[in-house]
């Protein structure tokens, strides 16, 4: 029961519009931060977010950009009559492949360590740059849990990878630490 409350929105906010064909980078523009909003696509140029303060001025703000593109855009609030399930299926399917993402970006941040330790590479300005990568997928997960208002399975996934980037960059700080001790006479 709990659950199901959680993952009941209020409503939807739905964006209509239309953007001249030329040139594409406007298109390519909007389809980026409705993506960075998190929206889904019902259909071509339809995209749709569960009903927040936060959305709203995101999607007022969009709207006016689209109008000042020469473009036509509606935003509604609405709820579904009937296929709400089948939006939030659609909306947690894209939080799940946002935190694939992250976990194809961990394992990229592993074999990256992985690479330092290949190449005998332990210095102070290696691990401060793996520590910024894992800084920076920490920001991007934080960025997707705000938006995974109806609670998407991958998070499990993406908790697990991260605690083992944790693990591989505080072993990698311990030998870099005796690496750089042993360097410095210490």
């Amino acid at each position: 029961m709990v659950e199901e409350a959680v993952a009941s929105p209020n409503g939807w906010y739905l964006l209509v519009y239309r953007i001249p064909s030329e040139p594409t980078r406007l298109r390519a523009g909007v389809w980026r931060r409705l993506k960075g909003l998190g929206a889904i696509y019902v259909q071509n140029s339809v995209a749709a977010l569960p009903a927040s303060a936060s959305a709203e001025r995101a999607l007022r703000t969009l709207r006016a950009e689209i109008l000042e593109m020469q473009g036509s855009a509606f935003l509604f609030e609405s709820t579904a009559v009937a296929g709400h399930a089948q939006l939030i299926e659609v909306f947690n399917t894209a939080r799940d492949d946002e935190y694939l993402e992250i976990v194809d970006r961990c394992e990229d941040f592993l074999r990256q360590v992985q690479k330092e330790y290949d190449e005998n590479h332990f210095t102070y300005a290696e691990l401060e740059e793996n520590d910024v990568d894992l800084q920076k997928l920490k920001g991007w997960l934080e960025k997707v849990r705000a938006r995974d208002v109806f609670g998407a399975k991958g998070i499990d996934d993406v908790r697990t990878a991260l605690t083992k980037c944790e693990q591989v960059l505080d072993e990698y700080a311990a030998r870099v630490y005796a690496e750089e001790g042993e360097q410095n006479g210490h």
